[in-house]
């Protein structure tokens, strides 16, 4: 007989998941009687030097067991881990975790996310669908305004075009070939994503920078001049928000371009950090024998990494009162998604959030990190990035790879339902309503080419010319179905990378941007996704309820969502299985695997 705890499970652990700070958390442990007991203690403690030991009450006996149950309170937020002490009539030992079950002297720590009790999340977005955009590479109005725009570079002639991913005579990829997608071009195209059902997008980059991607950025207050002028961005924001769309912008704070008003190392703007030993910007680089050897983002030397905590450029970016935060949320933004969060510095970040609540309290930050967000070490340091002064959400790659990983048949349903809940107990719930949860990025090959991809291509001249046909086409168009299924029903905002509702494909960078297909829309996909849409939007249960699963085996799953509202469950198939339900309120099924959605009766 095995001593019994789950923290999954709220007959053991209560509340489910995260606490907040001074909030009662109630435990039970069951042991056999013929341990012969003593006494059983909580031991948990934190990274800082904090230890509490909390005994257990002796409350009842239960067949074979004897129940245990116990109380506690955490003053202050942080990330804390607990095991248990037993002490038995013929011995003492410790408890670990082992799974969602229990292993003397051997296993795991618990793990146990505290948040700030004043922390509420972001309600308006919880749930909601998003859409992201790639700027240049989505739609056109009017003509490029390449007056001011950085030397050199040029635009396709045709949208047609694969953009370019090849290096120059010089072996340089430069990233300079355009399309011409502009702020006019998404304003126009609003009603198409309203309709898809999306009530966010995010944007990448739109500051002026010398590259396609931006994430160079030359003027943190200006708009790229090929996208339009800071009046195209209200504009833009203005008719999104007659239609209830928010509009998220990306920061990119950790370094800037070479080619910038900071930094300009190739002296065009003229009193930046290397064209002005006296620039007021020079303290924000790093100058290991200026000006020619400096810190490089990833030491690629036109991404010169800045000091976030120099105190000028704190003061730029964000303290000032027409600071990049503070502007471009007056201009009109819902939000920033921070770029390589885990590179930039806690006390930068809860800046930018103190900021944001000044200016705007409902504005959402959201931060890049590919890992589970609770636990994240990055440069040694343990970052509290949802403790509740920091990030409101985070880009869900666990979500991600657990979805892609069930559907092509990589892990099973019950590792999926183990990395989901893995999320789901390390996160605030109020970061759990909000996840960016995504199938496909900037920075990933396009889902449908990566769930037909069989692996056989390796050169990158191959991967731009090929597309899916036939058999694997049909069969990856199905397999997205069941992704997308799972990541609009699972906790989070599901979000859409452009054109992967229309089965656009793509491998790595710079082929998965490729410009927005107008003409060639899967017509039954698009469908697809705005049914799916349609069901998020009006089901509470799938916009903020919590989850649990009902059955997790190789091929199948059936998760729970419930509120106050409603309870639906969620059921999918990797096979053929009769999934005939009372009250079912969506469905699809396929060779490859069939999925429904239905209200608890």
């Amino acid at each position: 007989m095995r001593i019994l705890f789950n923290s999954r499970d709220i007959k053991y652990k209560k509340p489910f998941g995260c606490i907040k700070s001074e909030e009662k958390c109630t435990l039970r442990v069951d042991i056999p009687k013929y341990c012969g007991t003593i006494s059983i203690r909580l031991c948990i403690f934190d990274e800082n030097g904090f230890e509490m030991l909390v005994p257990f009450d002796k409350i009842s006996e239960e067949g074979d067991y004897e129940i245990y149950v116990t109380d506690f309170s955490l003053y202050k937020a942080g990330l804390y881990f607990y095991y248990f002490r037993v002490e038995t009539q013929e011995s003492n030992f410790s408890l670990y975790r082992q799974g969602e079950n229990t292993n003397i002297e051997e296993g795991e720590l618990w793990q146990l996310t505290c948040y700030d009790a004043s922390y509420e999340g972001k309600n308006d977005f919880a749930g909601k669908v998003m859409y992201q955009i790639f700027p240049d590479r989505f739609a056109v109005l009017g003509k490029c305004n390449s007056d001011e725009k950085l030397q050199p570079f040029w635009v396709h002639n045709s949208l047609s075009d694969t953009p370019v991913f090849l290096p120059d005579e010089n072996g340089k990829i430069l990233n300079n070939d355009f399309f011409g997608g502009n702020l006019n071009g998404i304003t126009e195209k609003l009603p198409y994503i309203k309709k898809l059902g999306a009530g966010v997008i995010y944007l990448n980059p739109i500051f002026m920078a010398y590259s396609n991607h931006r994430y160079d950025t030359a003027d943190y207050k200006k708009i790229d001049p090929m996208l339009g002028t800071e009046e195209d961005f209200k504009n833009l924001c203005e008719k999104a928000h007659e239609l209830d769309i928010k509009i998220i912008l990306d920061g990119v704070f950790s370094h800037t371009g070479s080619n910038s008003r900071y930094f300009d190392k190739d002296g065009v703007f003229g009193g930046g950090a290397v064209s002005d030993e006296n620039s007021p910007y020079r303290d924000w680089y790093m100058f290991e024998s200026y000006p020619d050897k400096y810190t490089s983002w990833w030491g690629i030397d036109t991404l010169p990494c800045v000091n976030e905590l120099c105190p000028s450029y704190m003061d730029y970016i964000i303290k000032d009162d027409d600071s990049v935060i503070a502007h471009w949320l007056r201009a009109g933004a819902d939000g920033f998604r921070l770029d390589v969060v885990d590179e930039i510095p806690d006390e930068f970040v809860a800046e930018v959030k103190k900021k944001m609540n000044e200016v705007k309290p409902e504005a959402i930050l959201i931060g890049e990190v590919w890992e589970d967000a609770s636990n994240k070490i990055s440069y040694s340091v343990r970052r509290k990035y949802l403790l509740g002064n920091e990030l409101d959400s985070v880009m869900n790659y666990p979500f991600r790879n657990a979805i892609i990983g069930f559907v092509l048949g990589n892990i099973s349903g019950c590792d999926f339902k183990d990395r989901v809940m893995t999320i789901a107990e390390n996160y605030p719930k109020p970061v759990l309503n909000c996840l960016m949860n995504m199938l496909s990025t900037h920075d990933t090959v396009r889902i449908l080419t990566l769930l037909g991809d069989d692996g056989s291509l390796t050169e990158k001249a191959q991967k731009a010319e090929f597309h899916l046909q036939g058999e694997r086409l049909k069969r990856a168009i199905e397999l997205e179905k069941l992704a997308a299924f799972l990541q609009f029903t699972l906790p989070g905002m599901p979000c859409v990378y452009y054109g992967d509702e229309i089965g656009m494909e793509g491998y790595e960078d710079p082929l998965n941007r490729r410009f927005f297909e107008w003409d060639k829309e899967d017509a039954g996909l698009k469908e697809f996704y705005g049914k799916l849409a349609g069901i998020k939007n009006s089901t509470p249960a799938l916009k903020t309820g919590d989850i649990s699963f009902v059955q997790a085996d190789d091929d199948s799953i059936v998760f729970e969502r419930s509120c106050e509202e409603e309870t639906v469950y969620v059921r999918l198939c990797l096979n053929d299985k009769d999934l005939t339900e009372k009250n079912c309120i969506f469905s699809f099924e396929s060779k490859y695997g069939s999925g429904k959605i239905f209200k608890k009766t």
